[in-house]
């Protein structure tokens, strides 16, 4: 098992999908119940599904001095960091420690694959027009460098692609770093942005559902994809814990198939028992779970088996792929900052759109919100999964921020 680590607060994070611009949006949404899927007209052919997309990328062009890097995914990039303050409050972490001294570890899928789809469909006479010849968006690590350009940053800039988990493996990613003495803060995230390459190759998998998504119903037919940007900052708590904390992750590659988990969830438990260790905690310390859940038949029963055997029935689990869709490399950020809201209100959000569960799922998951009356003392502690192709998984374990 490995050692614990000392835990990192997490001063700043934001999110941007579909349900809403930014923590407050996100939160009010969770809170009704309003999801942000809606009848997919994004494919250039047609495509019967639901989609988590974040209205108007198309009208919201990068800043003068940026067109060199313009893609849906750099868009989406620079409208997630505008929200909360987080561009600002990035900035004035770069001046606090200086710009070699901050890293940006980003997950994402596709990267700027929507704009390279693009070029190839813009070829004349064999060759991408004149306006397509920027190989810095046509490649993976487009993301991180492009976010590394408008913040000023000099640190260790990393991209991840380990496709679903991609913005959850960053925390881990950020923690090493930290620890190694490498860096002194660290800026996190993910984007990942719809495009036809995503969307029929789901389809083409027979994963993506012709109505919005009921991640663990017992009637659920697939997923419904989305788009998401995330990011948050992490520090070296030098013992004040009035920020929430980063108290401990688990990785692991199964590699039992490309895109199907192993069938008795050996990786997925590897995570988790990895993640607990270096938290330190037990699973009945756990008060709340923020599922993977895609809503694949597959994927959810796997998982559901995994916490009804691991966790006693007062946790509380539920996935909230409803309100969002699966936002793929974005989904660990998006899910993380969930799960801190989750931790900040004492809201613990349900599972949107399932309406009975399947009977594999124990009494940890739950349907509709649940409001904590007394998160001081029964919300402490949350744990957020993220699943992807590969077997590449992550769990994250978060803590509340400690009374004032």
């Amino acid at each position: 098992m490995p050692a614990r680590i000392q835990p990192l607060a997490i001063t700043a994070f934001t999110a941007t999908c579909a349900a809403g611009r930014g923590t407050q949006a996100l939160a009010r949404a969770l809170t009704t119940g309003k999801s942000g899927l809606v009848q997919n007209s994004f494919t250039r052919q047609a495509l019967a599904c639901w989609i988590g997309r974040v209205a108007g990328l198309e009208d919201g062009a990068l800043p003068a001095g940026l067109d060199e890097w313009d893609s849906r995914n750099h868009r989406l990039a620079w409208l997630g960091l505008n929200q909360d303050g987080f561009r600002e409050q990035a900035l004035a972490l770069r001046e606090r420690y200086g710009a070699a001294r901050v890293a940006l570890v980003l997950g994402t899928s596709t990267s700027s694959i929507g704009e390279t789809e693009r070029a190839y469909r813009e070829l004349a006479q064999g060759h991408f027009s004149a306006a397509q010849r920027r190989s810095k968006v046509h490649e993976p690590h487009a993301l991180g460098a492009f976010v590394q350009t408008v913040l000023g940053l000099r640190g260790p800039c990393l991209t991840l692609a380990t496709a679903c988990s991609s913005s959850a493996k960053v925390f881990a990613s950020a923690e090493r770093l930290l620890r190694a003495g490498i860096i002194d803060a660290a800026i996190v995230g993910g984007v990942d942005t719809l495009c036809d390459s995503v969307l029929f190759g789901f389809n083409a998998l027979e994963l993506v559902s012709p109505e919005p998504c009921r991640p663990f119903d017992a009637q659920r037919s697939g997923l419904s994809l989305g788009e998401a940007a995330g990011f948050a900052i992490l520090e070296r708590t030098d013992g004040q814990k009035s920020s929430p904390q980063l108290i401990g992750y688990g990785e692991s590659s199964d590699a039992h198939h490309m895109s199907a988990p192993h069938p008795q969830g050996l990786g997925a438990q590897r995570a988790l028992d990895d993640a607990l260790a270096r938290a330190g905690v037990t699973a009945d310390q756990v008060d709340y779970i923020n599922l993977h859940g895609t809503a694949s038949r597959q994927n959810d029963a796997v998982e559901a088996a995994l916490i009804a055997a691991r966790f006693p029935a007062r946790t509380r689990a539920s996935s909230t792929k409803g309100w969002t869709g699966h936002t793929l490399g974005a989904a660990g950020i998006v899910e993380a900052v969930i799960t801190l809201l989750a931790l900040e209100r004492g809201l613990l959000p349900g599972t949107l759109n399932a309406r009975e569960l399947d009977a594999v799922c124990g009494p940890q998951i739950v349907l509709d919100n649940i409001a904590i009356e007394d998160p001081e003392r029964d919300l402490r502690i949350a744990l957020s999964n993220s699943f992807g192709f590969g077997g590449n998984n992550c769990c994250l374990a978060f803590a509340r921020a400690a009374a004032a």
